[in-house]
């Protein structure tokens, strides 16, 4: 539900998952869907409008429900604008899906900022009321080895008990935004300090300058602010993507420091999403919409793996696992779960 670009049922996939369906209302969305998850049954239509009965009668019964409700209308990110009690309550969707699909397991993923919304109490009771036991974490994507800072706030179901705690693994090393840059060279750049360049841009570029010398390339918040001086190093993970171009490396050279926007594809690597993973034929506004919307898939790889780890054995498997979102036709390791 609500399945964006992909990076949940990648994530899933990737744990040992069979994708059979995912829903949307954005025809990028569905189209980056499909192109990564031939198999799937893929909907572009408002969930609310949506027969579910006639999604489980295509796709069959299922064993897992992803969902990533609106969340733009409960983000901080939205300063003092107007927020939509409509928008909102999308997420109560869940509830309905799962009162006719009855999957055992659900997963809805949202921002932090979802939790002081009056109708989060509710959420969770409507799910109790239909039997599940549930788990609340907030999982920061750069713990599960994505090269981001990305806190999410994730509520798991279960039928039958409570799930497990999600614990990133002490083995994985935390990557930075060095890992994620395009070769030097790839993209043109632009001088820094050049005639008509906003004020805010150079003073926030100025200061980091200042703090790390002449000669250090660095991140600048482009467009927005942030608590932290609007610039950040190399040597730590991204802050957090979000649906418009925020960010902008510069770099020190023998002429002068020069600068150029992050690229969709270094906000790919920043995502968790490899090279190999397609993405349809749309301008760069909403490719980087598309990333900014998207779930951090080795987040929900570690989810999947201790919510349903007594059915990811591959022996105890009854079906060979396809998925929507799958970027080619290899097979895939068998499994018992279904995504919708």
């Amino acid at each position: 539900m609500f399945c964006g670009a992909g990076g949940n049922s990648f994530g899933a996939r990737t744990a040992g998952v069979e994708v059979v369906g995912g829903v949307d209302l954005w025809a990028a969305a569905t189209q980056s869907f499909q192109l990564n998850f031939p198999h799937a049954d893929v909907y572009c239509q408002d969930l609310r409008t949506l027969d579910p009965f006639k999604v489980k009668a295509d796709v069959g019964e299922i064993d897992l429900l992803l969902s990533s409700p609106e969340c733009t209308h409960h983000t901080c990110a939205r300063g003092n604008k107007p927020r939509s009690e409509e928008s909102k309550e999308t997420a109560l969707q869940v509830v309905r899906y799962a009162s006719i699909m009855r999957p055992r397991w659900i997963v809805l993923e949202n921002v932090v900022h979802m939790r002081p919304w009056d109708r989060y109490p509710e959420l969770k009771q409507e799910l109790m009321d239909l039997g599940y036991q549930l788990r609340e974490q907030v999982l920061d994507s750069s713990d599960f080895g994505v090269p981001q800072k990305r806190r999410r706030l994730f509520l798991m179901a279960d039928l039958q008990q409570v799930p497990g705690l999600v614990v990133a693994s002490p083995s994985i090393e935390r990557s930075t935004v060095s890992s994620i840059l395009d070769p030097e060279g790839t993209w043109p750049m632009t001088f820094l300090r050049k005639p008509k360049r906003a004020k805010g841009t150079l003073e926030r570029a100025e200061r980091a300058i200042e703090k790390l010398g002449e000669n250090t390339p660095f991140l600048i918040v482009y467009y927005g602010s942030d608590g932290s001086g609007g610039w950040q190093p190399l040597d730590v993970p991204l802050r957090t993507i979000t649906t418009v171009d925020r960010f902008a490396l510069v770099q020190p050279t023998p002429e002068g420091h020069k600068m150029r926007m992050l690229q969709p594809s270094e906000l790919r690597r920043a995502m968790g999403f490899p090279d190999s993973y397609r993405f349809p034929k749309v301008t760069r506004r909403e490719q980087v919409k598309l990333l900014g919307n998207a779930v951090c898939s080795p987040v929900m790889d570690a989810i999947v793996k201790t919510l349903c780890k007594d059915k990811l054995k591959p022996q105890n498997a009854s079906r060979q696992a396809v998925s929507h979102e799958s970027h080619n036709d290899e097979q895939l390791l068998p499994a018992e779960l279904c995504v919708v």
